[in-house]
């Protein structure tokens, strides 16, 4: 019985000292003490100039392309290039046996021969009678019978020197050359092959891929924005022929080589509602092959007043809009809704809702309720620290 009277004296002389020393700190507290207001990272609105871009699929295409066919038949006599190999315009690729039109260009040369024999006395003829209907030692009928042959002497000789032409123009064929210059492909005929003039099958394909096509497509309505935006000054445009294109590739590297835009399609399609644009890229190593998927980065003109807000500090409201968290007057926070019109790298470009030397919360927005006054502070700002010695606030005496 005696312990549990010590146990119990103990117990109340502690709950007598708590007491005491509660009520000494609140003694010592200061009377009134507001809390501090949150600090919040925010970045001031300026303007500055951005070039605009679009980011658009498209496929390569060659600058040139022929489909190499023979324009006379015949049996190949040799295939007389590598395929895959770069060819030369005017290159012989492939040989069709040359006989028949051998003994068909002689045939045409023999029979020039024989009209031009022809020629000769029919021209002396006309020289003599026209000399002696002069003295009217002839009739005039028979000068003009005898003007008559040499004109028809003189058309069967420009007639057989056409037939002359075409059998050397066909012998020629027998050699086919390469149309123009560039990486030929496969050969779909080998030696011994009958080949048939201008036969549908080509015997091989010909590109130029140095430079080389790149077709984009841009619907119709964004064609349609940009020339808004143009006419109205939002943006400022690049003189014709100058505009800038990069390429992305499909394995998502960058085309180390820039290319500019040529031109514009006049028609839309209709049943994709687009427009087509043709860039043109040098292609010096040919990593760009006919067919390849890459992505254009079209450079669309240059805003000289452009609004950009980092995308962390953009959040949407219950009717999808977009809006911001502003520092405004007394330090309180304000929302604010925004109009943007596309993303910039990192960043929003606004269109409306915000003005130079808007202050924007882009840290601690959970802090920052509407109509909470706040402490801002720059964005990325390194927080102050206490110099070194400086004294600390001693501790509440008891």
């Amino acid at each position: 019985m005696e312990t549990i009277g010590k146990i119990k004296l103990l117990a109340l002389a502690g709950l007598v000292i708590g007491i005491f020393a509660i009520t000494g700190c609140k003694q010592h507290s200061p009377s009134g003490a507001q809390p501090s207001a949150p600090e919040v990272g925010i970045v001031a609105i300026t303007t500055a100039p951005v070039t605009l871009t679009m980011e658009l699929p498209g496929r390569t295409s060659p600058r040139l392309i022929a489909e190499v066919r023979p324009q006379v038949g015949g049996i190949i006599q040799e295939r007389l290039f590598v395929e895959g190999s770069e060819v030369k315009a005017g290159q012989v690729l492939y040989r069709i046996d040359p006989a028949t039109y051998q003994a068909a260009y002689a045939s045409a040369k023999a029979a020039l021969a024989r009209a031009e024999a022809n020629l000769l006395p029919a021209r002396l003829k006309e020289e003599r009678f026209r000399e002696l209907v002069a003295i009217n030692a002839v009739s005039r009928q028979e000068h003009d019978d005898a003007s008559a042959m040499l004109k028809q002497a003189e058309a069967e000789v420009a007639a057989n020197q056409a037939v002359v032409d075409a059998a050397r123009i066909n012998l020629d064929y027998t050699s086919v050359k390469a149309p123009i210059s560039g990486r030929i492909g496969r050969s779909t005929v080998t030696g011994g092959a009958l080949v048939t003039a201008n036969q549908a099958a080509p015997m091989a394909t010909i590109q130029q891929l140095d430079p080389v096509y790149v077709d984009v497509v841009q619907s119709s309505a964004e064609l349609l924005r940009l020339k808004r935006n143009l006419a109205n000054g939002e943006i400022k445009g690049q003189d014709a022929g100058q505009t800038k294109v990069t390429l992305v590739l499909e394995d998502g590297s960058s085309y180390p080589q820039e290319g500019v835009l040529k031109f514009s399609e006049v028609t839309v399609d209709q049943s994709t509602g687009s427009v087509t644009l043709r860039a043109l890229f040098p292609n010096p190593e040919q990593l760009l092959l006919p067919g390849m998927f890459v992505r254009a980065i079209v450079q669309e003109g240059v805003s000289e007043q452009a609004i950009l807000v980092p995308q962390r500090g953009v959040s949407r409201n219950p009717k999808g809009e977009a809006m911001v968290m502003v520092v405004g007057g007394e330090e309180k926070v304000e929302p604010r809704v925004i109009k943007v019109s596309r993303t910039v790298g990192e960043n929003w470009l606004v269109s409306d809702g915000l003005k130079v030397g808007d202050r924007v919360i882009l840290e601690g927005i959970q802090k920052a309720r509407p109509g909470t006054q706040v402490k801002a502070v720059v964005f990325g700002a390194k927080p102050e620290t206490s110099p070194a010695g400086a004294s600390q606030p001693s501790p509440a005496k008891k």
